[in-house]
């Protein structure tokens, strides 16, 4: 009975708190409404002395709550998202201007991952899940660092083996891993995680950046916004295909960096086969539907032209014979196909890509429309699948981020992989390359310069946290060791017909071993079968060979 009495008195006298300032109309702010929770927190009622400590806790807690005070965090991370804020912090955010003043007030109010505490093991923030990424997650030492990844995509492509899978070589599992197989404490320590998120900006003096989640469906605001502290950045974000400004290729052509982009080239290239077969198409139609153009000759577009030729020699013929005879593939390129190959090496996968219906055309794209390219010199082809293959540049990301760059637009960084002027910030893979006073060229996209340099930075990163250099801002005086240096092992690429080719020079100018015809095709499967990241994959990658091998290629269109 004492009790009920004590809750009454305390909520007459806060519901008479309450009316009072809603009687006064909507201009009563939030703090009046706290400081009424407060007083009445603290009247007669609750100086009674057998009244628990809790009662007025809780009281001051729904005070805070009104006043925009932000409720704990949880494992680290703030639980309030900006569509929850009060009402007088929206309109206080509200009210600054426009431009830098308005980012930072809303910046302010995102939900975080706060900076490490002292005791607490530093944090390493990555930003992205490609090679160098992946390999810098699976060395670094998770014992001397809490590890976050921020990435669109929650796996790794192994990109050598995608062209396999656009006709059905490979199914898509077989060359992919997650990342939390990859690195195991993403998933199971308190102190790491995974975020499906983009990064949107960096502030390198706070020591944040700042993450778009990479769908909010579900979540509390649209777009999902947060922050993360770090004590050291890794920037690892990749590179986007080059276009060059051609009008039209965006929209209609397909590239082959995604599985995504597989499983779309897959779906288009078996809807054009069922599709010829419709009655009443007209020839050239056909022709059009069954005309597949690749644009450039890199490893990239040489390897999908020989798969695509397998799977039309193959498997083509035997099960879509009535419009066998229309099928074509084109491949463009402006200059010299495989240029960074042996001479010798570039004239055998010529003549073996021509010699099995691959037509090679030497031209420069000048404009893309829904059914047809056209050359520079004038020349129309009709295309019904259009594959895009011509390297890689700087990404919009990048672009935008306030930082040095390399020639090419890529994050500047020295030879430690650091970028200069941003403490404890590293870039590295395709969008960090050396800075012109290193007097070191910018390395080639290649997976295994990334996945190099992934490696490097984990054991310099060790290196770092064994001198107590883990933490931000500590790091400016701990021996860094000695600085990255690339050799190159050799380049590889298959052209079909269990053929491919071997260069294994360090460079064009160099003389080394240069193979070409079945055994290097034995060579190139057996590396990248063992390049494979997990023994499951291998597995996989395996029993398609075989299958494929036993049985041909599965031309089941699902989607």
């Amino acid at each position: 009975m004492a009790w009920s009495r004590i809750g009454r008195g305390a909520g007459a006298q806060l519901s008479q708190s309450l009316s009072r300032i809603a009687s006064e109309g909507g201009g009563a702010t939030p703090g009046a409404a706290a400081s009424a929770l407060r007083n009445a927190a603290a009247g007669p009622c609750f100086r009674f002395q057998h009244v628990s400590p809790l009662h007025g806790l809780a009281f001051a807690g729904l005070a805070d709550k009104c006043a925009g005070v932000q409720p704990p965090m949880s494992r680290g991370i703030s639980t309030t998202p900006p569509m929850l804020r009060p009402a007088a912090v929206a309109a206080a955010a509200a009210e600054h201007s426009d431009g830098e003043d308005s980012d930072a007030a809303l910046r302010h109010q995102m939900p975080s991952l706060g900076p490490t505490r002292p005791g607490e093991k530093p944090r390493l923030v990555v930003l992205g899940t490609g090679w160098a990424a992946c390999r810098l997650l699976k060395d670094v030492d998770t014992s001397a660092f809490d590890v976050v990844c921020v990435s669109p995509r929650n796996h790794m492509v192994f990109t050598p083996l995608l062209a396999s899978t656009c006709v059905g070589t490979l199914e898509f599992r077989s060359v992919v891993e997650p990342v939390s197989r990859i690195q195991s404490a993403l998933a199971t320590r308190p102190g790491s995680f995974f975020f499906l998120a983009s990064c949107s900006g960096i502030d390198t003096r706070k020591h944040e950046v700042y993450c778009t989640a990479a769908s909010s469906e579900g979540l509390s605001s649209h777009p999902y916004r947060f922050k993360i502290a770090y004590d050291k950045l890794v920037i690892a974000s990749g590179a986007e295909p080059l276009t060059f400004n051609i009008k039209g290729v965006e929209e209609n052509a397909i590239f082959l960096r995604e599985v995504s982009h597989a499983q779309e080239i897959r779906r288009k290239l078996l809807t054009n086969l069922m599709l010829s077969e419709n009655p009443g198409l007209a020839e050239d139609e056909k022709k059009r539907l069954l005309h597949c153009v690749v644009v450039g000759g890199g490893p990239t577009g040489v390897e999908f032209s020989g798969e695509l030729s397998d799977f039309i020699m193959r498997d083509v013929r035997q099960r879509y014979a009535h419009v066998k005879d229309y099928v074509k593939v084109t491949l463009i390129e402006a200059n010299e196909i495989l240029s960074s190959f042996d001479v010798g090496l570039r004239q055998y996968a010529t003549n073996h890509l021509s010699k099995y219906g691959v037509n090679l055309v030497r031209g420069i794209v000048k404009e893309v429309r829904p059914t047809e390219i056209t050359l520079s010199d004038g020349t129309v082809v009709p295309y019904g699948l259009l594959v895009w293959s011509t390297g890689v540049g700087p990404s919009e990301f990048v672009r935008s981020l306030d930082l040095p760059k390399s020639p090419g637009g890529r994050i500047g960084v020295d030879e430690w992989l650091r970028v200069p002027s941003a403490p404890d910030v590293f870039a590295l893979g395709d969008c960090a390359g050396f800075l012109e006073r290193t007097g070191r060229p910018v390395l080639p996209a290649l997976a295994q310069v990334a996945e190099r340099e992934g490696k490097y930075l984990a054991r310099l990163l060790g290196r770092v946290a064994a001198q107590n250099g883990g933490k931000a801002h500590c790091a400016g005086k701990a021996d860094l060791g000695e600085p990255f240096v690339y050799k190159h092992i050799g380049s590889m690429a298959s052209v079909g017909r269990y053929k491919a080719l071997v260069d294994l020079r360090e460079n064009k100018d160099a003389k080394g071993v240069s193979m070409a015809g079945f055994v290097s095709w034995l060579m190139w499967r057996s590396a990248y079968l063992t390049r494979v990241v997990s023994w499951r994959n291998r597995f996989y990658v395996a029993v398609n060979w075989a299958t494929t091998l036993v049985f041909g290629r599965d031309n089941t269109r699902i989607g």
